[in-house]
């Protein structure tokens, strides 16, 4: 199976973003947020895992709860104030921390993810 690339599209205006991820099992998502909207992917618990400076691998022995980490795959274009668009500032690619109650969960294909209000985000990754 050949694998692809997440894709960006945007327009001049920076109204919104589409992205066509494809996922390990070949799921196809397209998902345009509205407002000031952001699609995440949750990280699994394997990738929140981390491994001491001897290789050992230390797994998250806490609470057995979803995860609060992800990445981000589609924004939306922000909310109108006053008759001005104010855009979001966070981009597709980023990892991020949110709120462990703010968001909604969407099945798309099989594949979980997550659908935030900017406001919900709460760091970027670095």
């Amino acid at each position: 199976m050949k694998k692809t690339k997440p894709k960006k599209t945007s327009n001049s205006s920076n109204k919104s973003v589409v992205v066509s991820t494809k996922s390990q099992s070949g799921i196809q998502a397209k998902i345009q947020p509205l407002g000031s909207r952001v699609l995440i992917k949750p990280f699994t618990k394997e990738e929140l895992t981390s491994k001491n400076s001897f290789g050992i691998i230390l797994p998250d022995t806490g609470s057995k709860d979803k995860s609060e980490q992800g990445v981000v795959l589609a924004v939306g274009p922000g909310d109108y104030q006053d008759g001005d668009l104010i855009k979001t500032t966070i981009k597709v690619g980023e990892r991020v921390v949110f709120s462990k109650y703010g968001y909604e969960d969407i099945n798309v294909d099989g594949e979980e993810l997550y659908l935030i209000k900017e406001e919900n985000i709460l760091a970027i990754l670095k």
